[in-house]
């Protein structure tokens, strides 16, 4: 059983470090620790146990900084366990119903422009109150609703705990979400459930499962559902990490037709409803992800709907996958230079979220091989960002 620990450990041991003017040769001295492992905990290779980190919090005095941020160790599939096991309800008002779905969309709303690692006790608080109002009695609609709001909750966990690379935690609810989705006999759930492990497993290169997934998720969305479209765009990505650009284009024909006709939704940054803007942020990655040569006026047009003031815009994280995309699209055009400026803003902003890192990854790669000059300072720019040397759950909006 590990400890839940919070991603800014290592950053906070660092910074205690330094202010106290040790190496890591010397912290390790003192606390009778190798260096090796302190550099595995600083760069977040490493969770320290309780002991360690209340041990480091008295040797660097910290306050109680260090030991706040490593809590008792933590269950993930026991606390998913028992929000399956639960579905029994509780004595709550219809007002109560209310306040509990309206926080549900906040939440989900929350997810484009929320640091994975601020969002993720937001959720955990909110799904914990959910399945303590599951112990009680209420009527079989009221119970229902309740059902439905913990499956949209679990399945956002499951998704900020992807964000998070935090895979045994995000499998263990994407399961609780599809329990809670099949007793409420909610299939949009169920198909998010399918589309979350699709996006999941392409990010990890199981390009044919991702594919396999995708498919699924679109027999059991409902039609005209966001998660019919949205599982429809993921097929696209899959084809396009396969390779096939004809299946590539023919799946995002498909995604324009059922987008055809969608109404911007009120809440357009809800992470559970698709609208236009979303469309063609798919678009744009499928298409640069194929290397159609369709990909840089697409992603162009993005990037200057997002960002139109080059500061990030309202929705910074979707800003930075944008400048990826644009930034590949370039490679495939013959203009790396751009590329390499595009990717350093991208890594820079701070906002490429530990899931998606592979992208400016793959991106920096290309242009390594093409010998690009200012590589060097993109690669200088990631080292310094990668995950685990920076906190994931900084205080700036989006």
């Amino acid at each position: 059983m590990a400890s839940s620990v919070d991603p800014r450990f290592g950053v906070a041991l660092r910074e205690f470090r330094e202010r106290r003017g040790l190496s890591l040769r010397s912290l390790g001295q003192l606390a009778h620790r190798s260096k090796s492992h302190l550099h595995e905990l600083e760069a977040g290779l490493k969770a320290p146990t309780v002991d360690t980190a209340r041990h480091l919090d008295r040797i660097l005095d910290a306050g109680g900084v260090l030991a706040r941020l490593v809590d008792a160790p933590i269950d993930h599939a026991a606390e998913a366990g028992e929000l399956r096991a639960r579905v029994a309800a509780s004595d709550v008002s219809n007002d109560m119903l209310e306040r509990i779905e309206q926080g549900v969309d906040d939440l989900a709303s929350s997810y484009p422009t929320m640091a994975p690692a601020d969002l993720l006790p937001l959720v955990r608080r909110h799904l914990s109150y959910v399945v303590r109002l599951l112990d009680g009695r209420v009527t079989l609609a009221q119970q229902r609703r309740l059902l439905v709001a913990g499956g949209w909750l679990a399945v956002l966990r499951a998704t900020v705990h992807i964000d998070l690379r935090q895979r045994n935690a995000a499998a263990a609810h994407l399961r609780a979400a599809r329990d809670l989705a099949e007793h409420a006999e909610h299939p949009e759930i169920q198909a998010w459930c399918l589309e979350t492990r699709a996006w999941d497993v392409l990010t990890q290169g199981d390009y044919r499962s991702a594919l396999d997934l995708s498919q699924q998720a679109q027999r059991v969305a409902p039609q005209g559902s966001s998660a019919r479209i949205q599982a429809t765009a993921q097929e696209a990505r899959a084809w396009a990490r396969i390779g096939d650009v004809a299946a590539t284009r023919r799946t995002l024909d498909r995604v324009e037709r059922l987008a055809a006709n969608l109404p911007v939704p009120e809440r357009a940054e809800h992470h559970y409803r698709y609208d236009p803007a979303k469309a063609a942020a798919y678009t744009a990655t499928t298409l640069a992800w194929a290397g159609d040569p369709g990909a840089e006026q697409v992603a162009r047009a993005v990037l200057a709907d997002l960002d139109p003031h080059g500061d990030g815009g309202a929705r910074p994280r979707r800003s930075a996958s944008a400048r990826l995309d644009l930034g590949l699209a370039l490679v495939a055009a013959g203009q790396p230079d751009e590329a390499v400026a595009l990717g350093a803003q991208a890594v820079a902003s701070g906002r490429v979220v530990p899931s998606n890192w592979w992208r400016a990854a793959e991106l920096l790669a290309k242009v390594e091989d093409l010998g690009v000059p200012e590589a060097a300072m993109f690669h200088e720019l990631c080292v310094e960002y990668a995950p685990g040397r920076r906190s994931t759950a900084d205080n700036t909006p989006g």
